[in-house]
């Protein structure tokens, strides 16, 4: 009679210490870059916004998700794209005083990947037939808005977030799906380096720089290059743009490299990097251990696994609204059920409910 309480307890206690974890792995990347910018003429605020904006999301997400899950993923898909649609001058966050917008193309991308993973995981935890079937052509409607505004990159990751939240459907366990939402945001790295570096073979390298031009690779080498200067600490938050010789001659250049990785070592170090990596597999590790049903899970991770790849190749979270997403986005697929479970998508109660999740 006292196992089903004692498991929901566990669940409970579970839950705390990944919420933990995370606030601790968000409050050392807020530390580390006031210690990079210690003793320089260094800007962390732009650092302390995006963690505070990926807690302040997360926050909202568990407490929106808890009460009213469907609802709230379905408004935060309609937000996004609606602010992709509605800001031709730049989202909110953008430098608006520049002559031109670098980043909007990529800040767009990943607004319409958010709609598109935000409508997913709605779908996934929608009962009625009809509900999931609207929310599926919303989720349609994210990629072909992203094929009509011209955004290539956008088009491919909104079509694979649709892919897996489909595909997730007819899965039990979400062990495999999230080790392999993992590996290709590795691979994503790793190609990424071994075009700056000149690792690749000619060909495959030559073919890839032609498709993200050579200025973003030249800032990329920049990059590494004061990475290797100071490898701890970094050259500093917000200085890449006036020690870079590529950004500096860039006609309207918004002194980033184009790559939340290659940023965060080039201002901050390998640790900075690292932590980058850590926020990105804490989030992985929560959607894990989450006790929502595991279609929902794995498509709100193949969203913030296709925005982790375009922050990996543009500068989607240099603006507040993406970041604030992600972290929305993450506490939806996280939290609890009113009831301290969660129901699966035609109204039973998944696995996940009487203890650990269906791995």
């Amino acid at each position: 009679m006292m196992a089903a309480p004692d498991s929901r307890a566990a669940a409970r206690e579970r839950g705390g210490a990944t919420d933990i974890a995370g606030a601790v792995v968000l409050g050392v990347c807020a530390v580390w870059s006031l210690v990079s910018a210690a003793g320089r003429e260094a800007r962390p605020e732009g650092v302390l916004l995006a963690v505070s904006a990926v807690a302040a999301g997360y926050a909202c997400g568990r407490i929106s998700g808890t009460l009213l899950p469907v609802t709230s993923a379905t408004a935060l898909s309609l937000a996004a794209l609606g602010l992709a649609l509605v800001s031709p001058e730049g989202v909110p966050g953008a430098n608006a005083g520049a002559p031109v917008q670098p980043g909007h193309t990529g800040a767009a991308a990943a607004l319409l990947v958010l709609s598109a993973g935000a409508a997913c995981c709605a779908a996934s935890a929608a009962r009625p037939p009809a509900l999931r079937l609207a929310l599926r052509l919303l989720a349609l409607a994210t990629v072909v808005t992203a094929l009509a505004v011209g955004s290539v990159a956008g088009f491919a990751a909104c079509a694979g977030v649709l892919l897996c939240s489909v595909a997730a459907a007819r899965m039990r366990r979400r062990t495999a799906g999230l080790t392999g939402l993992a590996a290709v945001t590795a691979l994503a790295v790793a190609i990424a380096w071994g075009v700056a570096e000149n690792a690749l073979p000619s060909g495959l390298r030559q073919s890839l720089v032609g498709q993200l031009t050579p200025n973003r690779v030249a800032l990329w080498q920049d990059a590494l290059a004061l990475a290797e200067d100071d490898p701890v600490r970094g050259v500093g938050p917000s200085r890449f743009g006036k020690l870079s010789a590529t950004a500096l001659q860039s006609a309207g250049s918004d002194g980033k490299p184009h790559s939340a990785l290659f940023q965060q070592a080039a201002e901050q170090g390998l640790v900075g990097a690292v932590l980058l990596a850590t926020a990105f597999g804490w989030m992985l590790f929560a959607l894990w251990r989450s006790p929502r049903s595991t279609p929902v899970v794995l498509s709100a991770g193949a969203a913030l696994t296709a925005l982790a790849v375009l922050a990996n190749l543009g500068n989607a979270l240099s603006f507040a609204p993406v970041t604030a997403g992600a972290g929305l986005l993450a506490g939806l697929a996280t939290a609890r059920g009113a009831g301290g479970g969660a129901s699966g998508p035609a109204g039973r109660t998944p696995p996940e409910t009487a203890g650990l999740p269906a791995r």
